[in-house]
């Protein structure tokens, strides 16, 4: 896609992972100063070193999403090094095993007659659903805080959140996960109106289902075989296929380009090979 962003300044946490790296290299190619933030400084610097070696301007930076006063000092150095920040991609978030059930199904034998290591819906960790949901929700929220002030003082900006399939229709085992997802893509039509006076428009992004190293084992067994789960989700996948980090590329820069998405605020875009569209019929 031909966008230019030459000029604009572009935060993208959890841009040290698999996805939000190739975003933040998309945001680059595309003429933008990238900073990226990440739990990980080394695997933030590793980025921004790759976008460097490329002739692109990045700035790698470690930050805690559940921090304010990391956040703070996070948006201080993304001042002073590369300007206020004009695209905030809200990446950073996941999923926690004490927030996921060991099954999909609760059957009564799990109740009656349980078994070492069985973790059912009663077995939750209420500290390790928080941890999930304030990881994906709270982080979105608290980092929009520290980058979008700058926006609105400025006169415009635009922000893009990640969301997921499980806020549309909620996957099993992961009940945390799927709610914070959908949280998100509440906040992101909250937010998309609230902000709408000052110019800084929202909108989010549902991956589909891609291989990243937080769901691998999931997904694929070590010989590279599919698990039950990850045929399942293929077979609810009409393409038939996984998608491929690059493919998000395309929906990011069309929601950030003010040409083509100048009207489009407050919308959550799938890019998921059709999953979201199939009934299973």
């Amino acid at each position: 896609m031909k966008v230019d962003l030459t000029g604009r300044t572009a935060v993208v946490t959890g841009g040290g992972g698999i996805l939000c790296s190739v975003m933040a290299k998309a945001l680059a190619a595309a003429g933008a100063r990238v900073a990226i933030l990440d739990l990980r400084e080394e695997a933030a610097v590793k980025v921004a070193d790759e976008i460097a070696a490329q002739g692109g301007c990045a700035v790698g930076i470690g930050a805690n999403v559940l921090d304010p006063a990391s956040l703070a000092a996070a948006e201080k150095t993304v001042t002073e090094k590369l300007g206020v920040c004009d695209i905030l991609v809200n990446g950073a978030g996941g999923n926690n095993p004490k927030g996921t059930t060991s099954k999909e199904f609760l059957e009564l034998d799990d109740l009656r007659k349980p078994v070492e290591g069985l973790k059912t819906f009663f077995d939750l960790d209420p500290a390790g659903v928080g941890f999930v949901f304030n990881l994906n929700f709270l982080g979105t929220l608290l980092t929009t805080q520290a980058f979008a002030r700058g926006m609105a003082l400025k006169g415009g900006g635009a922000i893009i959140n990640i969301s997921s399939m499980n806020a549309f229709t909620p996957l099993t085992k992961i009940p945390a996960y799927s709610g914070a997802k959908a949280a998100i893509s509440n906040f992101t039509q909250w937010l998309a109106v609230h902000f709408s006076r000052v110019n800084v428009r929202v909108n989010a992004i549902a991956p589909g289902f891609f291989l990243t190293e937080q769901n691998r084992t999931l997904l694929t067994n070590p010989d590279g075989s599919l698990t039950a789960r990850g045929n399942t989700i293929l077979a609810h996948t009409p393409m038939g296929k996984f998608g491929k980090p690059e493919d998000l590329t395309g929906a990011l820069l069309f929601l950030l380009d003010d040409t083509a998405a100048g009207f489009v605020n407050g919308v959550v875009l799938p890019v998921d090979g059709g999953f979201s569209a199939f009934s299973g019929v």
